[in-house]
């Protein structure tokens, strides 16, 4: 006569390792080496090496980076990082130091944050375009256009 209805299972919002910490370097902890893989590692202390990551790097303000290189899908400075960095979003916090060259597709920064070094914003080129942006005018075109010259116009006396 009844009959019970099934309630639907709820959903866990489970949030892919590249985009959360999932290590943490402790504020009075320093680290020399290499870090790879994928997830995402906060540095409240000192790293010195490389870093190759899929993932999430926050340097938090009392975190310290010195490297070459950081590669990563989001780098979040809060402290003071020595090295270029390639990531697809860059943030510098207004307590964040950069001291380097920063490759990116998404870059923000707050007031007060500082950085010595280029800036170089790249498009974010889906799987299908891998051509390349496309000019309306290529360098010879332009160089065959003629702009009009400029003649004073008579006036009558």
């Amino acid at each position: 006569m009844f009959k019970r209805r099934e309630e639907p299972t709820p959903k866990l919002d489970v949030v892919p390792a590249q985009i959360r910490v999932t290590s943490i370097l402790g504020e009075s902890t320093s680290w020399k080496g290499e870090l790879t893989g994928k997830g995402g590692i906060r540095i409240e202390g000192l790293f010195e090496g490389t870093i190759d990551l899929d993932g999430l790097i926050i340097v938090d303000r009392k975190g310290r980076v010195e490297s070459d290189l950081i590669k990563a899908d989001t780098v979040i400075i809060g402290g003071s990082v020595r090295s270029d960095i390639q990531a697809k979003r860059v943030e510098i916090r207004s307590t964040g130091r950069v001291w380097g060259n920063v490759t990116t597709v998404l870059f923000s920064t707050e007031e007060g944050a500082y950085l010595r070094g280029e800036i170089q914003m790249e498009e974010d080129v889906s799987e299908e375009d891998k051509s390349g942006p496309v000019e309306s005018d290529s360098v010879q075109d332009k160089q065959k256009k003629v702009k009009p010259e400029l003649t004073p116009k008579k006036t009558k006396e």
